[in-house]
């Protein structure tokens, strides 16, 4: 599921603070092939900025949160 991100709010934020404000962000389960790493995948940070969830997580994220529901990203 990709988010919205970056909106122009934080595209001026980024402009004023000389970089790139990022893009691209996305949920996401694990990658085709590697769903067997299941939970491990918590133990590196391997998403560059996304949400990674197991796969079972994410269908069921798919099933509980509507297209379109706002997604806020805290530091």
């Amino acid at each position: 599921m990709h988010v919205s991100y970056p909106n122009a709010a934080d595209q001026t934020r980024a402009a004023k603070d000389g970089v790139s404000p990022g893009g691209d962000i996305m949920v996401h389960g694990i990658k085709n092939g590697f769903g067997w790493v299941g939970r491990l995948h918590r133990l590196v940070d391997w998403t560059d900025g996304c949400v990674a969830l197991t796969n079972p997580e994410m269908e069921q994220f798919w099933a509980i949160v509507p297209e379109g529901t706002p997604i806020e990203i805290r530091p």
